[in-house]
């Protein structure tokens, strides 16, 4: 009886777990960001990524086609978020001036999910404060929308009457790491050290 009760109990656990990283908000991330560093990867293909078509901050309407051929570093966030999108950009920054001549063929990549606020003049006085090779990527809400879903990224509107705009956008916070064929090949976080991100670059390459 006692066994009995014993199982139940591991598969309520168990249960309750699956059920929180699929429904919480940064359930996920905070459970990758503490095994990353362990050296645990997954097996399988993960279906992230996809077809997408956007403006960068130049104006120029882009697809995903048009980064074929190169490794894409992708990261979602927005221009007026406080910190997190700021490490994340500056890890990869960091990383992509570590890795010296290599880093040419890896196109650094920042998709906002902010496009209210985030248009292509905002994103071209964003961008080159991080990188000189970093594009901005925005687009209508319904085509963030729809690039969000294919990567996998959460986000969310939330009030904040600090803002100037009165709200802020509650994110997901993985940099992918895309193949030449758009292909998903690994993720980091904003958290990832700079150093292990390079070796995971390097491996790569």
């Amino acid at each position: 009886m006692r066994l009995r009760l014993l199982g139940l109990v591991v598969v309520g656990l168990v249960f309750g777990a699956l059920l929180a990283l699929a429904i919480l908000p940064g359930a996920r991330e905070q459970l990758i960001a503490r095994i990353e560093p362990l050296g645990v990867t997954s097996v399988g293909k993960a279906s992230v990524g996809g077809p997408f078509t956007l403006t960068d901050h130049t104006g120029r309407r882009v697809t995903d086609k048009d980064f074929r051929g190169k490794y894409m570093l992708v990261y979602f966030g927005f221009t007026f978020c406080p910190d997190v999108c700021p490490t994340g950009l500056q890890v990869m920054a960091a990383a992509l001036e570590e890795l010296g001549p290599k880093a040419e063929q890896i196109v650094p990549i920042f998709i906002s999910v902010d496009p209210e606020r985030d248009t292509p003049e905002q994103l071209a006085m964003y961008v080159p404060s991080f990188h000189s090779r970093l594009v901005g990527l925005t687009g209508t809400p319904e085509e963030i929308q729809a690039v969000a879903k294919a990567y996998r990224v959460y986000y969310r509107k939330v009030k904040d009457e600090k803002s100037t705009a009165e709200y802020t956008i509650d994110h997901t916070s993985i940099i992918y790491l895309m193949d030449p064929n758009g292909e998903f090949v690994a993720h980091f976080t904003h958290a990832t050290p700079v150093d292990v991100m390079v070796e995971k670059l390097r491996k790569v390459l």
